[in-house]
C-alpha cells in the first residue's frame, strides 16, 4: 500500500487536526497480529494496540483496544462497559459490522461509531500504534489523542 493512499482512519484524523505518523510494514497471511508489526518496527509490544470488537448482552457492539501482548478479560470488559456479559464477534462478521478486515481493524473510522474502551496501560505510554485500517499499515499517535478522538472510556480490561 502506497503511503499516499489515505485510509478512512487517516482522513478522519486529518479532518480532526490530530498528528500521527504512518508506519508501513510487510506481512503475510500468517503475520496478521500486532506482534509482527511491533517486531518489524522494533517497538515493545506494550506500544502496539490491537482492536477487538465484541457484542454486549444488550446487543450493542463494543470496541476494545489493548496491547497486543495482553488478552482481553471479558468479565472486566463487561463491567467497564456496564454490560452483564460481552462476547467477541466472529471474524467473518467483522467486515460487515466495522468495514474493516482481520489484521486491519482500526478503532478509528469504523462504519458506525461504537462505544470504545481502552486498557488503562495506555496512560503509561508516550506514543502508541493502532491499525490504520488496512493490513500492513499502523498509525503512531499520542494516547490522549486516541482516547479523545474515539471518546473512549479507559479502564482495566486485560488479563496480564
Amino acid at each position: 500500500m502506497a503511503a499516499e493512499k489515505k485510509t478512512n482512519a487517516m482522513r478522519m484524523l486529518d479532518k480532526a487536526g490530530i498528528d500521527y505518523k504512518v508506519m508501513e510494514y510487510e506481512y503475510d497471511e500468517n503475520d496478521l497480529d500486532g506482534h509482527h508489526a511491533a517486531e518489524f518496527f522494533g517497538l515493545p509490544y506494550e506500544e502496539v494496540f490491537k482492536t477487538l470488537v465484541a457484542k454486549g448482552g444488550s446487543g450493542e457492539y463494543l470496541v476494545f483496544c489493548l496491547s497486543v501482548d495482553d488478552e482481553v478479560d471479558l468479565k472486566k470488559a463487561a463491567a467497564l462497559a456496564g454490560e452483564k456479559r460481552v462476547e467477541m464477534i466472529h471474524v467473518k462478521d467483522l467486515l460487515n459490522i466495522t468495514g474493516y478486515i482481520r489484521g486491519g481493524c482500526s478503532p478509528i473510522g469504523m462504519k458506525k461509531k461504537f462505544k470504545t474502551y481502552i486498557d488503562e496501560m495506555i496512560l503509561l505510554l508516550d506514543d502508541i500504534c493502532v491499525s490504520a485500517g488496512a493490513r500492513g499499515v499502523q498509525l503512531r499517535l499520542k494516547p490522549q489523542d486516541l482516547i479523545d478522538f474515539t471518546e473512549a472510556t479507559v479502564g482495566d480490561i486485560s488479563r496480564r
